[in-house]
């Protein structure tokens, strides 16, 4: 079956420089049906877009992070729109509030999410939304925007996911629940309701255990789904399915 929907990856990256086209092209043969590649600032967007023109199972999100708000060149609004607006964009990020870097200031991070929030909303296109040690300001604009979208990577608790849900938004899970003392994550893999939650990897990043310290990629999604289908008391395949059911609806595809 090809049920493995990436819902964040980050192809991108100089981690895949060596073999970036011979790994991408072999996912489908590894189960993967569709990949979302997340840019981080307006060079990776494009990149993201070339991505997405060369495998057909890869769409691009288009936008700024937060490490690189305070690098925004005057002006980057309407060249982001432009990119957002290519046929193979299907969301506005990975934007968002990094309190645990603070690689730019908070004053300009909470600036740039809320103009691409508000992007995202004139292009009625979802978000993806990075929310590290944030949390109380990352669901300040969502509740004050309620825009489509998912928190990624989703590390707040139990409760804040409720919170996000009643918005309309979904729940991003990947690699930390199966980490060591993973109990935020495991809790909020228990609770979240079964259409409101989507998979990830965040390759290279965030490798799941049994395979910590090593490159991750799309292929390493059933040992997450494994995990979470554990404390959901279901099958493995059931949380793909219904994981690629949910990534579809959000990003608006058949995949």
């Amino acid at each position: 079956m090809r049920n493995i929907f990436d819902s964040h990856a980050h192809y991108d990256s100089e981690a895949f420089n060596d073999d970036r086209k011979e790994l991408v092209s072999a996912l489908p043969e590894q189960g993967v049906c569709g990949v979302i590649n997340c840019a981080s600032d307006i060079a990776s967007s494009l990149t993201s877009l070339e991505l997405a023109d060369e495998f057909d199972f890869v769409y691009a999100a288009c936008g700024v992070h937060p490490h690189e708000a305070a690098e925004c060149k005057k002006g980057y609004l309407p060249v982001l729109k432009k990119l957002c607006n290519e046929e193979k964009c299907v969301a506005v990020g990975e934007i968002g509030l990094d309190y645990h870097y603070d690689f730019s200031p908070r004053d300009i991070q909470l600036q740039i999410f809320e103009q691409q929030i508000v992007l995202a909303k004139e292009l009625d296109l979802p978000i993806i939304v990075h929310d590290r040690e944030a949390h109380e300001d990352t669901l300040t604009l969502l509740k004050r925007y309620k825009p489509k979208g998912v928190v990624h990577c989703f590390s707040g608790s139990a409760e804040m996911a409720a919170e996000i849900v009643k918005l309309g938004m979904y729940i991003g899970l990947g690699g930390a629940v199966t980490f060591k003392n993973a109990r935020k994550p495991l809790e909020v893999a228990a609770c979240v309701p079964a259409d409101r939650l989507v998979i990830e990897t965040d390759c290279p990043y965030m490798t799941p255990v049994p395979f910590r310290g090593q490159r991750c990629d799309s292929s390493f999604i059933p040992y997450t789904a494994r995990v979470i289908a554990g404390v959901r008391g279901v099958s493995e395949d059931e949380i793909l399915d219904l994981t690629r059911k949910n990534a579809n609806t959000l990003f608006g595809l058949e995949l």
